[in-house]
């Protein structure tokens, strides 16, 4: 009998091309994903994985695993939606993904109300940059995601996903009360681009959007901090330190000495977007999370926006 498992191991091994790798994705050690491989080439008597440096390659016999294997599962995910009808309470464990600032300005709302409504329901909760989300979702390690990205730098969504927006997001220019920026109804990337700035890591989307706001200039701004959480980059702005670009949805109450200015010419806008694959659109935990968002989200909107530095 072949074991879905070891497929599901077989697939995550290709998508992130080594055992370990694989074993972090599915919550697995290396070693039970090693044995997994192993048990499955001797029920397919072929050798499924070839060793190349530190990594791993599929042989041609794997890629033809995680081929069938991968349209194997989205039937069976098709068949377990399609045998709950639309009364079915939703159970069991839901694995759901999202960007830093959704963590702290979104699930905190939905997991008190999926406690309170749904007790036989659990929700998973794993931080990914939106587009690590979107492979994450198509691949099967998470069920449903919630992305961003920000308008001018485009996401590609595979065909295997469903989408909806929920609501959208903007950022403004976080400055330092003592700096005459601060007294501005608003600034441009002109106004602030000889600012010293405090800005996320290359590679991530919040980056690629910074980069996106300067392009075509011939002098590119000061960047001398790289930090991953906001709350960093906010702590930098008040000691005026740095001027940062950050999002109102989960930013909270801003220190006294950081005042908060909106951005033009563009405006820093971001859709917030949930996704799932389509062969779980009538399982029933996908629809119940995805009803409790689209319901919060008229709130959500207006709260977002509401923020300011008082």
């Amino acid at each position: 009998m072949i074991d879905l498992a070891a497929i599901d191991a077989l697939i995550a091994i290709s998508r992130t091309g080594t055992v370990h790798a694989a074993a972090n994705d599915l919550g697995f050690t290396p070693s039970a994903v090693s044995q997994q491989i192993k048990r499955l080439e001797r029920d397919l008597g072929a050798q499924l994985l070839d060793r190349e440096g530190r990594g791993v390659v599929l042989t041609a016999a794997g890629r033809r695993v995680v081929d069938e294997g991968a349209m194997l599962r989205k039937r069976i995910e098709e068949l377990r939606s399609g045998l709950h009808d639309a009364g079915t309470r939703p159970a069991g464990t839901l694995k759901l993904g999202a960007f830093s600032t959704a963590v702290r300005g979104i699930i905190p709302q939905l997991l008190a109300q999926v406690t309170s409504d749904f007790p036989e329901l659990r929700v998973t909760i794993t931080e990914f940059e939106p587009w690590d989300a979107v492979a994450a979702v198509a691949a099967g390690a998470l069920d449903i995601a919630l992305v961003h990205h920000w308008e001018g730098v485009g996401m590609a969504m595979p065909p295997s996903l469903c989408s909806e927006e929920l609501f959208r997001d903007v950022a403004d220019v976080l400055v330092h009360e003592d700096d005459p920026l601060a007294r501005s109804a608003f600034v441009t990337p002109e106004d602030v681009r000889d600012r010293t700035w405090a800005c996320t890591p290359d590679g991530t989307i919040c980056y690629e959007w910074f980069c996106h706001m300067f392009r075509g200039d011939p002098h590119p701004p000061r960047i001398d901090f790289r930090c991953l959480e906001f709350a960093s980059q906010v702590a930098l702005v008040e000691v005026g330190a740095a001027v940062a670009l950050v999002p109102r949805l989960g930013r909270g109450q801003l220190p006294a000495s950081v005042v908060a200015v909106p951005l033009r010419d563009p405006v820093p806008t971001r859709p917030i977007t949930l996704i799932w694959r389509a062969t779980m659109t009538e399982a029933p935990a996908v629809r119940t999370i995805r009803a409790l968002l689209t319901t919060s989200a008229a709130g959500l909107a207006p709260a977002a926006a509401a923020i300011t530095s008082d």
